[in-house]
């Protein structure tokens, strides 16, 4: 099923690591259970018919071989349709799907930044969207830098705006404290809810939690 990965600090000892590891067995074996439940995604070929996720909702592909500028276009509620260049391979079919789903993110994160900075008295000084294998997002606090991670054009936009906010509130506390979690309670009470929808939906190859 995998590895556990911990990540600490570099103070602190290998015995001092060891015996959190050991104290919190339990909750690792329930959690390295549950992952095994989850449903994923079959490796993607990006043919005719297979599913893709934005927003948190199923879309059928539809490929179009055409002499035009690829790009994707969302018909109603069920299609997504890749326009692509003949003779385009899975590879660059991806590419393509991979950057409208990024011009997606760019579009949805400036209003919620826009909402939420005000309110929590903060302001990043820069976010971007990229590919992240561990998290969904990220923040540098000194450089008050955000990063925010591809895949979540896939998932609900309530999830978009949960990890938006985690990471704003990181500016006002840089780690996963007690205080963070009263901002995060205060704040946004329903996080936890986003978290589990967040984590709770189809795999892909990579498994992101938080």
């Amino acid at each position: 099923m995998g590895r556990v990965r911990v990540a600490v600090p570099l103070v602190i000892s290998d015995e001092a690591v060891r015996l959190a590891v050991i104290d919190k067995l339990g909750w690792i074996k329930r959690q390295r259970a549950k992952f095994a439940e989850q449903p994923r995604q079959s490796q993607r070929e990006m043919v005719n018919g297979e599913s893709h996720y934005f927003l948190g909702k199923r879309y059928r592909l539809r490929m179009h071989a055409v002499d035009a500028p690829p790009r994707v276009v969302v018909r109603g509620i069920t299609s997504l349709d890749l326009y692509v260049r003949p003779g385009a391979t899975v590879e660059q079919r991806e590419l393509v799907l991979l950057a409208w789903y990024r011009d997606q993110l760019k579009a949805l994160i400036p209003p919620l930044l826009d909402e939420w900075q005000p309110i929590l008295g903060v302001q990043a000084s820069q976010w971007g969207v990229k590919k992240m294998k561990t998290k969904w997002g990220s923040c540098n606090t000194a450089a008050k830098r955000i990063w925010l991670n591809l895949e979540l054009a896939k998932k609900p936009e309530m999830c978009l705006e949960y990890i938006v906010v985690h990471e704003l509130v990181h500016l006002l506390e840089r780690k996963h404290s007690e205080r963070f979690t009263a901002l995060m309670d205060s704040y946004l009470p329903n996080w936890r809810v986003c978290r589990e929808t967040l984590n709770g939906g189809m795999l892909g190859h990579e498994v992101w939690t938080y």
